[in-house]
């Protein structure tokens, strides 16, 4: 992904915090946390971390629409991979094993519903772009994402999150002269992120 595309993202990103603003109560923030992150069923979990940005947007005691721009590691370890390979006039396949890292920009919309306890109860979709990545082979540089979980807000402002992550990953793989190539089919790929948010302002 171009630098040209990354400030793009960004400036649409808050120039729509900015009309928000002007017309509801509205609230910068940050988040960061660990990311645990696989593909398909076939691989273990890599560790790693996002950290974000993000605005509340307050349209009514209990309900906040909160856009965000996230950096994210994600991927797999030990993942299973399948390669085949042209012997005799026939394909063969045999089974490897790789390690796969995938970093996404993504821009979500995320709808919380506030609870006076203190829980939040989150969700909402997310637009991802592969930034970087070791993939042999990928069909799209855009991907797509879903978001679900649960927040506490302590009186400090901070918020403790845990949400799940599911993305619709394309396929990959790798390709020499037509008689050698290696792919996986295994998708989406899923994330759990363990972290926290602060918004800034009063309390």
């Amino acid at each position: 992904m171009t630098k040209k595309k990354i400030a793009l993202l960004t400036f649409a990103f808050f120039a729509i915090l900015n009309v928000a603003q002007s017309q509801v109560t509205f609230k910068p923030g940050v988040r960061a946390g660990l990311s645990l992150s696989t593909i398909g069923f076939h691989g273990d979990f890599k560790p790693d971390f996002y950290v974000g940005a993000l605005g509340e947007i307050n349209l009514t005691k209990r309900y906040t629409l909160q856009p965000e721009i996230n950096y994210s590691r994600q991927g797999a370890n030990n993942l299973e991979t399948t390669e085949y390979y042209y012997d005799g006039g026939n394909y063969l396949g045999r089974t490897g094993y790789r390690d796969l890292s995938i970093d996404y920009l993504s821009v979500g919309i995320i709808n919380k519903f506030n609870f006076k306890t203190g829980f939040q109860v989150q969700f909402g979709p997310t637009l991802d772009f592969i930034v970087k990545n070791n993939l042999p082979y990928s069909d799209s540089d855009v991907d797509f994402g879903f978001m679900t979980g649960l927040g506490y807000k302590l009186p400090s402002g901070i918020t403790i999150e845990g949400r799940f992550k599911a993305n619709i990953l394309d396929n990959f793989g790798s390709y020499n002269d037509g008689f050698y190539f290696e792919e996986n089919n295994y998708s989406p790929s899923f994330a759990f992120q363990i972290g926290v948010s602060y918004v800034f302002g009063k309390k």
